[in-house]
């Protein structure tokens, strides 16, 4: 008869070996979206919005679409977060830079009371972006169907991405797998607070990410087409 500690091992040995290839599945799908997207993220921004004649030079000749901004949470009915914010300066100075004619706000409009969209239209607007500029994805209720809306409802082909830089390599892989040809333009204006948080929750949604296109998933919600180009 085999002994309890003899099975009590075996299964400690199992669960390690388990966590151990859980592990490893991990880095290497990190790895895959981070190295997939690596070389799309070359227009980094730091310290303040502001561009080098080269970088708008080089933005302004993949002739994107638009500049697709993700959204990222607000303080109340009117104000965006940090985060946001940022995203939203980069974006607005791309656009006043020609880099593409029309901006792309996507985010989350699932619940009474809390409305990504109407933030980040009216700061849009009230920074001189003329609304026929602006489209708006209500339904970007996560980065998957951000980028799926992106493709299927918006037809965009070529889209910059701007958001923080942790955030740009899912999003540029998934934009590559629906595809459309994606650059990012990194918002990192600052250190932001909960920064370790978030670079661990990015890590699990990458792997989420990764199987939902492989899979071949769909945004939550669809539509009829709204031609970015229209």
């Amino acid at each position: 008869m085999i002994k309890f500690k003899t099975l009590l091992r075996w299964g400690i040995l199992i669960v390690l070996i388990i966590v151990m290839i859980g592990i490893l599945v991990l880095y290497c799908i990190n790895g895959i979206v981070k190295n997939s997207a690596e070389k799309n993220l070359d227009y980094v921004v730091k310290g303040q919005v502001g561009f080098s004649d080269q970088q708008i030079e080089k933005l302004q000749s993949f002739q994107a679409d638009c500049i697709m901004v993700l959204g990222a949470g607000i303080k109340d009915a009117e104000t965006p977060s940090d985060m946001l914010r940022d995203r939203l300066d980069v974006g607005i100075a791309l656009y006043k830079q020609k880099v593409a004619p029309k901006l792309l706000l996507t985010g989350d409009n699932g619940q009474i009371g809390y409305n990504e969209i109407h933030v980040m239209l009216n700061y849009a607007k009230d920074a001189g972006v003329p609304e026929e500029d602006i489209f708006c994805d209500h339904a970007g209720f996560s980065t998957f169907d951000s980028m799926y809306r992106a493709s299927s409802i918006f037809e965009a082909n070529k889209m910059i991405v701007v958001t923080q830089q942790y955030h740009e390599y899912r999003a540029l892989y998934l934009g590559k797998e629906l595809g459309m040809q994606v650059l990012g333009v990194a918002s990192d204006q600052k250190s932001y607070r909960g920064s370790i948080y978030r670079e661990v929750r990015e890590i699990l949604a990458r792997l989420k990410d990764f199987f939902k296109v492989k899979l071949g998933g769909e945004a939550l919600l669809g539509g009829e087409a709204i031609p970015i180009n229209g």
